[in-house]
């Protein structure tokens, strides 16, 4: 089975979680600042954790927050539980981002922050959205977990604003096993989240440490071949606590935080972060070399809206749009080739999230209906990609008969 998803994981990480290294928590964010050329970083356990602990640590609340329709759902927890609003837009179909002609409708007195979303390593156009903010006091929160390192005409997006939000756990672009982080260049920022982060986030280092090590020797019989090619193991693991956390992350009627959401990262996480950092530029590389395959690969199929290729764009994700979603990605389970669907809602039409708006917000309905995500992990064959070129290219020929 070829997965939909994959870590990239090698003797490295287990050599790092095995040696010794003093402050491995403070050298992580010291190493994410560098690598994204921001002046601080500080580590959550996740990246919604960041972005609560920024609302709260700045005293925002009871405000709006403008947040796309068609994003990561925890997105709007983070907020809700920070005792604010999410306003959501829809979405530019292109590219999946942020409609910013509907952001300046709006604004209102109460809004207090954009959160743009940069989804599937899209980037901003940073320059208008900086445009629409002008003198308004109004904060820019890049949403930074799918896009590590996007740039906007030469400039790293989670610079381009007030603060900037990554997630970390097994299926992001670089990982450190489950966590987050926060980047800002306002030294005032960071000085009102470390504060807050060290006063409010428990220390419970032995449990979390022993959990993750576990956690990540599990990934990689779980990550092999002949393992994750039997599909009623997947189906198994997927549903447990193997991956269920990165897979199964949030309930249609409900909004809440994990229950370590307000725990300090463990130095086994940094520590596993620090050697992912050091595979950054071969990550992004390999990525950007499997979209532009897959692009090449697969034109002028009636039945496939390719997602564009963009300056910049750090591709978290490959993803197509197609008809009758769920049937392709059966044929294709059926042919040894798991297919993603996130993200297959739009966050309105939740039922935790339909008191907050009437609109219909359509684009982003369609995506969540029509997405599919394509394997596009570092280590993916040619191999690979080319059956799953063939394969797909044959599904859609079939269906459309």
């Amino acid at each position: 089975m070829i997965p939909r998803f994959k870590p990239f994981f090698d003797w490295r990480e287990i050599k790092a979680i095995l040696g010794i290294k003093k402050n491995a928590v403070a050298k992580f964010e010291i190493a994410f600042a560098k690598n994204f050329q921001t002046k601080y970083a500080l580590a959550f356990p996740y990246g919604r954790s960041a972005l609560y602990a920024l609302l709260k640590a700045l005293d925002i609340k009871n405000a709006e927050i403008i947040i796309p329709a068609y994003t990561c759902v925890v997105v709007p927890h983070a907020i809700v539980l920070s005792k604010n609003i999410p306003k959501f837009v829809d979405i530019n179909a292109k590219n999946y981002n942020l409609n910013l002609d509907e952001v300046i409708k709006k604004i209102s007195p109460q809004t207090k922050a954009i959160i743009p979303g940069n989804i599937f390593g899209y980037p901003v156009d940073t320059e208008k959205l900086k445009k629409i903010t002008n003198d308004k006091n109004i904060l820019i929160i890049q949403d930074c977990a799918h896009c590590f390192g996007a740039k906007w005409h030469g400039q790293f997006v989670c610079n381009q604003g007030d603060a900037a939000i990554f997630g970390l756990n097994i299926a992001k672009y670089i990982s450190s096993i489950h966590g987050g982080m926060l980047t800002t260049n306002r030294r005032d920022i960071y000085q009102k989240v470390k504060t807050y982060r060290d006063r409010h986030f428990k220390n419970i280092l032995f449990f979390r440490s022993l959990k993750n090590y576990f956690y990540l020797l599990a990934t990689y019989p779980a990550f092999n071949p002949l393992i994750y090619g039997l599909t009623s193991y997947f189906d198994y693991i997927e549903g447990h606590r193997i991956l269920g956390r990165t897979t199964k992350y949030y309930q249609e009627n409900k909004i809440d935080l994990p229950p370590d959401a307000l725990s300090l990262l463990s130095s086994i996480e940094a520590k596993v972060g620090i050697a992912q950092l050091q595979k950054y530029p071969k990550i992004l590389a390999k990525r950007k070399i499997i979209s532009q395959y897959y692009h090449d690969h697969l034109q002028n199929i009636p039945q496939l809206v390719l997602p564009p290729l963009i300056d910049g764009a750090t591709y978290s994700h490959y993803v197509p749009r197609v008809q009758n979603r769920q049937k392709v990605i059966s044929q294709m389970k059926k042919q040894g080739i798991q297919l993603g669907s996130l993200i297959n809602y739009s966050i309105p039409r939740l039922k935790a999230y339909q008191k907050y708006t009437n609109e219909k917000f359509p684009k982003a309905w369609r995506c969540s209906r029509e997405t599919i995500n394509l394997p596009i992990y570092p280590d993916l064959k040619k191999t690979e990609l080319d059956y799953i070129i063939t394969n797909l290219k044959d599904i859609l020929s079939q269906n459309k008969k």
